[in-house]
C-alpha cells in the first residue's frame, strides 16, 4: 500500500542525513508536480499549477527551515502552505489581469483622443486668406501659436513670405529655447494626468469587481472619487497654462520692434472668426 505521508517519509529521510535540504526541496516539487488533484487548485488547469509551483519554489527552503513536528505531519504542513499561497497567487493573477486591462484600457483611449481625423478631399475646399491679413501677419499668427504649428502650416506660412521653411523652425525653435521652462513643465503635467488616468480607471475597476456594501468597495470607491477629483484639477491646471508665445517673444526671434508685431496681431484679431467659417457651398 503506497503511503500517504510520503513528503514526511522524505523530510525524515532529510532529518537523519539520508538527503541533502536542496534535494528535499527537489523532491517536494516534484511530488506537487504530478499530484495536483490531491490539492484540488486551479481548476485542473495542468499549466498553472506548473507556473504556480514555479512561483512557490523558492519558499520551501523557508518552510523548511520553519517545521516543527507539533502534531501535524510534513505533509498537512506543505498541503496549508501550497493553500495559503494559492490565495496570494490568485489575487496576483487578478491584479495582473486588472492591471493589463486598465493599461489597455487607458491607451485604446488616448490613442482614440489623439486620432487623425479621416482626410475627405471633397470637405477639404480652398479657403483665401481673408481681406486685409497679409503674409506676414500670417506668419506674426504661426509664431504665436507655435506649440501646435504643424510642418505643412511652416511650409505654406514660410513660401507666402517668400522664406524657406527653415528659417520659420528657427524662429519655432528660438521661441521654444526662450519657453523651455515652461514647455518642461506641460509635459511633466500630461505625463502626471496620463498617470492619474490610469489610477481613476483602476480603482473603478477594482471598485465594480468588488460587492457592494463591503468596506474593500466602499475604500476603491472613495479612492476613485478622489483620484477623479484631482484628474480634472490636473486637467483645469492643465488647460489654464498658456502655450501661445509672448509678442515681445516674437518681436525678439523675428529681429523686428514689438509694436509692429502688436499692431499686426491687432489687425486680424477681429478677422479670426470669418477665417474659421465654413466656406459657402458651390
Amino acid at each position: 500500500m503506497k503511503s500517504k505521508r510520503i513528503l514526511s517519509d522524505y523530510y525524515d529521510l532529510y532529518v537523519n542525513g539520508g538527503m541533502s535540504k536542496k534535494e528535499l526541496e527537489g523532491k517536494i516539487f516534484q511530488y506537487l508536480l504530478g499530484n495536483p488533484e490531491r490539492y484540488k487548485l486551479f481548476e485542473g488547469s495542468q499549466d498553472r499549477w506548473s507556473d504556480f509551483l514555479s512561483w512557490l519554489y523558492f519558499r520551501f527552503s523557508r518552510a523548511v527551515e520553519l517545521y516543527r513536528d507539533l502534531g501535524s505531519s510534513f505533509d498537512a504542513y506543505i498541503s496549508g502552505i501550497v493553500h495559503k499561497a494559492a490565495k496570494e497567487y490568485r489575487c496576483r493573477e487578478a491584479d495582473q489581469k486588472l492591471t493589463e486591462y486598465v493599461c489597455w484600457q487607458a491607451r485604446a483611449e488616448e490613442m482614440t483622443l489623439y486620432e487623425s481625423e479621416p482626410d475627405y478631399p471633397e470637405a477639404r475646399k480652398s479657403r483665401p486668406i481673408p481681406k486685409g491679413i497679409n503674409p506676414r501677419q500670417l506668419l506674426f499668427l504661426l509664431l504665436k501659436s507655435y506649440y501646435s504649428a504643424t510642418d505643412e502650416m511652416v511650409k505654406e506660412v514660410a513660401a507666402l513670405n517668400g522664406l524657406k521653411s527653415e528659417d520659420v523652425r528657427k524662429m519655432i525653435d528660438g521661441l521654444r529655447n526662450m519657453r523651455s521652462g515652461k514647455e518642461t513643465e506641460i509635459r511633466e503635467l500630461q505625463d502626471r494626468i496620463y498617470l492619474q488616468h490610469y489610477r481613476c480607471l483602476a480603482y473603478q475597476e477594482r471598485m465594480n469587481n468588488s460587492q457592494a456594501g463591503t468596506d474593500y468597495h466602499e475604500r476603491m470607491q472613495e479612492r476613485f472619487e478622489r483620484a477623479r477629483k484631482r484628474f480634472f484639477a490636473m486637467k483645469k491646471r492643465l488647460a489654464g497654462i498658456r502655450t501661445a508665445a509672448s509678442n515681445r517673444m516674437i518681436a525678439k526671434v523675428m529681429g523686428v520692434p514689438l509694436g509692429t508685431v502688436d499692431s499686426g496681431l491687432a489687425s486680424i484679431k477681429n478677422r479670426l472668426a470669418s477665417f474659421n467659417e465654413e466656406p459657402p457651398d458651390d
